[in-house]
């Protein structure tokens, strides 16, 4: 008696308007990625109080706090291409006065501040773009695979081609990463405009409108409050993430100064050496719509978060730089398992006439603590440059296995299949 394997059922590929929408958020990510590394690098030739250092991370997550839901609500109601544009264009324009600045010898700690928060100003329309747009160029059932390849892609080209460049150039020349990221932004804003028609605005995919009865009423802010409030799975899921992300940057405020002083990394090399956490990274986002396909998205979720905190508990607990390294790509790998399955609920759970502002919202409450989160763990990295990696994974863990019921249960909020939304492919 013989047996015959099932036929593998072929995915059916992303569309042309996704991968255009791909090409413009790698081009950002490289600018992103060289200005990420570049910005902490100079601020060490400015200054080598921890405090400060966790500062100056904290400020590039405040612009989410002060402009998350605004730019939601600009999003949901303006041509999303045209703003991420715009957004990239002001980038540009920031990283232009900060090379004058060092240009000229006149940078300071302090308007390097001002220029991260101009940066972060820009960010909070370009990403949050991104994110409400991806819904609209792919199927339902194609987000995790969709948001694996945003991700994946990220993280290559941030820490395998635009960090390791970033610390060779920082090395070179104080200034040459800084106009190699404003030309980043730029190039990246011009492609957003290319995205087809389909990304321009919030899509309802599936719902039929009736011509004579014109658009339906798009949802209010406080609609859009109410439907997060009372939706118990989003609720719950907000409120841990939010406190995750704070545990995350309480600990990796001052990861510069811990590779340089605790470590002993050459300047030179941080790069090579983010790149080295990058690849548990880059792995996980490539494999993690598959581990939810086998697994479940419930178990994936909850062993990802798990994995994460691990891993930064790892950073703190030795002193071996290639242990260090090793736990804190691990810890890399679980937080970008995490990202994909999460990012695909929320776009699949929320509708997209309202995705604009729920992203906004999501992020400014997700992120709300962080600023303070990443100064309070750079005064405790005065004490110790390893004890936040410590404090932060150690919260990070217990807060898995104290949300595990709420976790496992991300699987009954599947996303759905769904026919491809007209224009997307052009």
């Amino acid at each position: 008696m013989t047996t015959t394997a099932a036929p593998r059922i072929r995915r059916a590929p992303l569309s042309a308007g996704f991968n255009r929408l791909w090409g413009a958020a790698i081009t950002s990510n490289l600018a992103d990625g060289i200005g990420r590394t570049a910005v902490p690098l100079i601020a060490t030739t400015l200054t080598r109080d921890p405090a400060l250092i966790a500062g100056l991370t904290a400020v590039t997550f405040l612009p989410w706090l002060l402009f998350g839901i605004p730019a939601g609500v600009l999003l949901d109601r303006v041509d999303r291409r045209i703003a991420m544009a715009v957004a990239n264009s002001l980038r540009f324009a920031v990283a232009a006065g900060l090379a004058l600045l060092i240009a000229t010898d006149s940078l300071t700690i302090w308007s390097l501040y001002a220029c991260v928060l101009l940066f972060g100003l820009g960010e909070t329309v370009f990403d949050n773009a991104t994110t409400t747009v991806v819904p609209s160029l792919v199927t339902r059932d194609q987000l995790d695979r969709a948001n694996g390849r945003m991700q994946s892609a990220e993280i290559v080209v941030q820490n395998f081609i635009a960090t390791p460049v970033a610390g060779f150039l920082f090395a070179a020349a104080i200034v040459l990463p800084v106009w190699l990221t404003g030309g980043g932004f730029l190039i990246a804003g011009l492609l957003a405009l290319t995205i087809p028609a389909a990304a321009a605005r919030g899509h309802r995919a599936g719902a039929v409108q009736d011509a004579a009865a014109g658009e339906s009423p798009r949802p209010s802010l406080g609609q859009v409050f109410a439907f997060l409030v009372h939706h118990r799975f989003l609720r719950s899921m907000i409120i841990l993430t939010s406190i995750t992300a704070s545990a995350l940057a309480f600990a990796q405020g001052s990861v510069v100064l811990l590779l340089l002083q605790t470590f002993s990394v050459p300047v030179a090399l941080i790069g090579v050496v983010t790149a080295g956490v990058g690849l548990g990274a880059l792995v996980g986002a490539l494999i993690a719509s598959r581990l939810v396909e086998r697994f479940g998205r419930g178990p994936i979720m909850f062993c990802s978060m798990l994995v994460g905190g691990i891993g930064l508990l790892g950073v703190g607990v030795t002193g071996n730089v290639v242990f260090a390294i090793a736990a804190y790509a691990i810890g890399a790998f679980g937080v970008a398992v995490w990202n994909v399955p999460w990012g695909a609920l929320r776009q699949a759970i929320v509708p997209s006439d309202m995705l604009g502002r729920a992203m906004g919202i999501v992020r400014t409450i997700g992120w709300g603590l962080t600023p303070i989160a990443t100064v309070v763990g750079g005064f405790v990295a005065r004490i110790d440059l390893r004890l936040p990696f410590v404090i932060g994974g150690g919260v990070v863990v217990v807060l898995t296995l104290v949300a595990v019921r709420l976790l496992l249960s991300a699987g009954s909020h599947e996303p759905a299949p769904e026919t491809l939304p007209e224009g997307t492919g052009s």
